[in-house]
């Protein structure tokens, strides 16, 4: 199933936040959206996702989900959102709970995500009891779980300390090597971007609109944190945001 936004423009309050935003995410794709603070990108997540309706143009689901899917859509955000009353298996197992699906299917579907985000020895561990890093393996097995057709991402690794932040990209370039999946990435670390994006949407100060998209041939599994083939790209879009991110501070502080 691809994804496709097309012509979307939404405002707040009178204020426009996005303007004739056209976008294709093809299925198979990790797809990371980058652009000064205020521009826009969380908003175009939340549309994508049907959380919010845009005042023009539409969000578009082309095709039938792969087979399996339980939620064609699903989020993964900032923070964890985990029970703290539940175990990591009783965390991911909850968005099982409402579907239609044997017990014993259930447990396979658990079993079979903490296996692939190395979680299976912290099973029966409280969220208390584990790291941050492994908070957000939990928030991404519990996405997982459901089979989406894409993972909406919402700055899914700001929240963590650098080492940390390391180790979970290579967990998520692990996940897509061994099963690629969709994603859409909102990220304001370009070295994410460059790290985990097969294409780079750069988008210009609020109104939001795409400015371009670089897209990076590299295979994910041989790309490293200093790489020096990626260098390139990492400059050019810093050369790209950074005359939009200063003038959308100073919109900020003339506010």
């Amino acid at each position: 199933m691809d994804l496709r936004l097309e012509r979307v423009s939404h405002c707040y309050g009178g204020v426009e936040v996005l303007r004739d935003v056209t976008l294709d995410i093809p299925q198979g794709q990790i797809v990371c959206l980058v652009g000064p603070s205020g521009c826009g990108k969380s908003t175009l997540l939340r549309i994508l996702g049907g959380l919010e309706r845009p005042e023009a143009g539409a969000a578009l689901q082309i095709g039938a989900p792969p087979p399996g899917t339980l939620n064609p859509l699903t989020y993964v955000f900032q923070h964890f959102a985990l029970l703290p009353w539940r175990t990591v298996a009783g965390n991911v197992r909850l968005v099982l709970e409402d579907h239609p699906i044997p017990a014993r299917e259930r447990d396979a579907i658990v079993t079979d995500v903490l296996a692939r985000t190395r979680l299976s020895d912290f099973a029966r561990a409280l969220p208390r009891q584990i790291s941050g890093g492994m908070k957000q393996r939990v928030a991404i097995a519990r996405a997982l779980a459901v089979r989406p057709a894409a993972l909406l991402m919402d700055e899914p690794l700001s929240a963590l300390d650098s080492q940390t932040r390391e180790l979970l990209m290579a967990d998520l370039v692990d996940l897509w090597t061994r099963q690629p999946f969709t994603a859409v990435y909102v990220t304001h670390n370009l070295a994410e971007a460059v790290r985990l994006g097969h294409r780079i949407v750069v988008m210009s100060r609020r109104p939001g609109r795409i400015r371009d998209i670089v897209g990076i041939d590299k295979p994910l599994a041989e790309r490293r944190t200093a790489d020096p083939d990626l260098d390139g790209v990492h400059d050019l879009l810093w050369t790209m945001m950074r005359d939009e991110a200063a003038a959308a501070d100073r919109e900020l502080i003339d506010a």
